[in-house]
């Protein structure tokens, strides 16, 4: 798997990217915990602040740092070797478990806005953030319909995949920006002796957990972005194939032992356009996003 994983295209650079995304995703859930913890009270579940601090934390750890690795776990070289299939199941369980995280934060935030009398969904912190929970339910369970599930025809794959892919990108983009007006919310509303405005510790710790944020989501997107980094085709072409199929044809034309030339020429044509077909879904299939 390493031997193989060399032969990607700039390894050097993505291990570097891939390893400073995986620490500054960890120190982002390090510096959130911290700060519920020293500076805000810590957590429990009693209706109190306690029970808001929740609410970033998780954000932080699954709809940020756990959908990030979500977004790339088809780029890591050493599961070239393993079925797409498999990675499928890794991919939407990852974004299952971001999900539930998700929403648990945001049932914490409800809570302790009911228990202390404090209006919900005034704040465009809090359109945003509950549009992109639905949207991101949404992407999931059409990712599992669609993808992950062997019902969809293969027209609708294609036709589905760029949004899927696009609208992946765009929710993961879009909770980081949620998340950095949701902290400066807090610490504006919190901050009062002394104010936000006059820096104390917890501003500019605060501050510092939003700037990582940044980085991880900078290099997220970089990574799932780059087209030399997808996994190679060739190694699953044949899943988005129909159930039965042969792939790019061979089988059937191993069997072929006798008729016409045009016959096979015919076939051959036939199988390069299924295999041209099966690529075009498959590459995009590795930017999958769910």
């Amino acid at each position: 798997a390493v031997h193989g994983a060399r032969k990607m295209e700039g390894y050097g650079r993505f291990l570097a990217l891939l390893v400073s995304a995986l620490l500054v995703g960890f120190v982002s859930v390090v510096f959130s915990l911290v700060w519920v913890l020293h500076y805000r009270d810590g957590l429990s579940w009693d209706g109190s602040t306690r029970e808001f601090n929740w609410h970033p934390v998780l954000i932080v750890t699954g709809f940020v740092f756990i959908q990030g690795i979500a977004i790339i776990v088809y780029r890591l070289p050493w599961t070239w070797k393993c079925s797409k299939l498999l990675m499928k199941c890794i991919h939407a369980g990852l974004n299952t478990i971001a999900m539930i995280l998700a929403i648990v934060s945001v049932v914490a935030a409800f809570d302790y806005h009911n228990a202390s009398n404090i209006p919900n969904m005034y704040s465009l912190h809090s359109w945003i953030g509950l549009i992109a929970v639905i949207l991101y339910s949404l992407q999931l369970f059409l990712g599992f319909a669609v993808f992950l599930l062997p019902f969809a025809p293969v027209p609708l794959r294609a036709a589905l995949m760029p949004i899927h892919v696009y609208s992946g990108l765009t929710i993961f983009a879009t909770v980081i920006a949620t998340a950095l007006m949701g902290i400066t919310e807090k610490l504006l509303f919190s901050l009062q002796n002394p104010s936000y405005s006059a820096s104390p510790p917890e501003a500019t710790f605060v501050n510092c957990l939003g700037l990582l944020l940044v980085i991880f989501g900078a290099l997220i997107l970089w990574m799932a972005s780059r087209p030399h980094w997808k996994r190679p085709p060739e190694e699953n072409a044949k899943v988005l194939g129909p159930i039965g199929e042969t792939p790019e044809g061979t089988e059937a034309e191993s069997t072929m032992t006798d008729g016409s030339n045009a016959d096979k020429s015919d076939l051959r044509i036939n199988s390069e356009a299924a295999r041209k077909q099966n690529l075009k879904l498959d590459e995009a299939g590795q930017r999958s996003t769910m």
